[in-house]
């Protein structure tokens, strides 16, 4: 492990000095009134390996396989959690940590009302954790991030496993060797999710080297709408990673992941200088001139993308957000940017007839520069003839009546200050993480106001349930902040106020930032529910 690896209480003690100034260097820059999603501080990682031009490789499509066992209301799934050396720059092979094989792992398609089984079986060399990130999932399917599974036939001590980790006290998660059963009920609305690694302290190492994969749910009420289906809906994981001259994948991290943390110059969030999109780096992806649904998602460590279409269709608004983290929105909401913190999900119409003929759409990063300011380009079909596209947008889309949380029925207002706090580091409310200790409990069935307060830039994360959002300083939601939301991106100085009810699962949850370096260094919190 290099020297500068930061762990243990090492890594807080220098939080306590060296991130100091990383903050104040956030604040600075919210006084001079820039917009709150600005990209946070911090140098991305200089890839060594020759870098492809953009728009040369082929967008892929993740796998989406057939479930294995169909039975009494039953869908089984299974995942091999292993190593696979894939080619993600032309011409080099690059290690990564996958889900069967591949990076994104495989999508799930599941149906709401129809519950879910997924069987992981972990084949890495470490411990694993997945989470559903948007599930509504009981505590014992949840990723609860020390509920490791151990790898098989591997002689890897629960102990060694849990070495570098500050404040474990007695605690002890729920331990499976080899293999785990994780169960989803799916009784929640049709929405793009995702899966992930979500392990105590190293987060952010798994899922930079490959860990992520889509989970996506329909039901009635989105497959009744006439939205762009089968090849014209698209999963869209997008981030940003870096390699070495061989390929292998550049993390600021121990390579052997015997110790938690990231190298001094990364703890505001590791950043990379290539944007892949569905693990390819700035792919090309042709399509007829009609209209489709990307789902889109960012799944990188810490950086946030501001997303926009060069050139704009005539008349702009070219970017038609139908959904959210949580499913539809009531309304459909039209942009001519999005805003995407890490962790949040937007399903988006584009109407590609809007173009002429064989034009070049790239999508673009208006938050980043030389080669991340690139995401990938869409070719319009060059053909004039007459394209069969019955898909609409209609006016209406969300009908449920449960799509509204009224904030004067909260029982509660809480706060939660995502903060730095002296020698505790990243920390909730002044307190690091510590498995077990939950920092508030909630009433199921009951509505609460949760006030998210920023002094940097988190992007918060609530698990078990959505939320929505009521205010943002103070004023009326952003424009990013609409519908069912479980992520929420703060910038520094920022307070989001969230009306929220939990139901169905009593046990303990996670209340994280999605920033995955600031949660490795102990962003988390546990809530209970009762």
């Amino acid at each position: 492990m290099g020297a500068n690896v930061i762990r243990g209480i090492d890594r807080r003690r220098f939080l306590a000095t060296g991130a100091a100034a990383v903050i104040g260097a956030g604040v600075a820059t919210r006084a001079t009134a820039l917009a709150p999603a600005d990209v946070p501080p911090g140098g991305a990682l200089r890839s060594k390996a020759p870098l492809p031009r953009p728009y040369q490789v082929p967008l892929p499509i993740p796998p989406a396989p057939r479930p294995l066992q169909t039975a009494g209301g039953t869908d089984t799934f299974q995942i091999v959690q292993r190593e696979a050396k894939l080619e993600i720059l032309p011409g080099l092979r690059t290690t990564c940590w996958t889900y069967n094989g591949t990076f994104p792992g495989p999508t799930i398609i599941s149906r709401s009302g129809r519950r879910t089984v997924v069987r992981h079986r972990n084949e890495l060399s470490q411990p694993t954790v997945v989470h559903l990130h948007g599930g509504h999932t009981p505590q014992d399917s949840d990723g609860y991030p020390i509920d490791l599974t151990m790898p098989v036939n591997s002689r890897l001590s629960v102990e060694d496993a849990m070495a570098g980790m500050d404040d474990m006290g007695e605690t002890h998660g729920n331990i499976a060797y080899g293999e785990r059963t994780y169960t989803y009920p799916m009784q929640q609305r049709a929405s793009t999710m995702w899966y992930h690694d979500h392990r105590m302290g190293y987060t952010g190492s798994a899922v930079w080297h490959g860990m992520a994969g889509f989970h996506l749910l329909t039901d009635d009420e989105d497959e009744a709408l006439a939205l762009p289906r089968g090849e014209r809906d698209i999963p869209l994981m997008i981030v940003d990673r870096a390699f070495e001259a061989d390929g292998s994948l550049m993390y600021p991290g121990d390579p052997n992941m015997h110790s938690p943390g990231v190298s001094r110059n990364h703890t505001a969030g590791v950043q990379g200088d290539v944007i892949l999109v569905n693990g390819a780096p700035w792919p090309v992806h042709r399509v007829q001139r009609g209209r489709y649904r990307l789902r889109l998602l960012n799944g990188s460590n810490v950086r946030y993308f501001k997303l926009a279409l060069d050139p704009p269709p005539p008349g702009g608004k070219g970017l038609v957000q139908i959904g959210s983290d949580g499913g539809l929105l009531e309304r459909p909401l039209r942009h001519d940017t999005l805003r995407l913190a890490p962790g949040e999900r937007f399903d988006i119409v584009v109407d590609f007839s809007r173009y002429r003929p064989g034009t070049k759409v790239r999508v673009l990063n208006r938050f980043g520069s030389r080669t991340t300011a690139d995401v990938m380009r869409f070719d319009v079909s060059p053909s004039t003839r007459a394209v069969h596209d019955d898909a609409r947008v209609p006016d209406r889309l969300a009908l449920r009546a449960e799509s509204v949380l009224d904030p004067a029925k909260a029982v509660a207002t809480r706060t939660f200050e995502f903060r730095h706090s002296g020698r505790a580091g990243w920390t909730i409310n002044g307190e690091a993480y510590r498995p077990g200790r939950s920092l508030t409990r909630a009433k199921l069935g009951t509505t609460e106001i949760w006030r998210f307060k920023s002094v940097f830039f988190h992007s918060i994360h609530v698990h078990l349930d959505p939320f929505r959002v009521v205010s943002r300083n103070g004023k009326a939601p952003g424009p990013f902040d609409h519908g069912w939301k479980d992520t929420i991106a703060m910038g520094p100085g920022e307070t989001v106020d969230v009306a929220v009810r939990f139901t169905d699962y009593t046990g303990h949850f996670m209340l994280h930032c999605h920033n995955l370096e600031h949660e490795d260094m102990a962003m988390m919190a546990d809530f209970s529910t009762y």
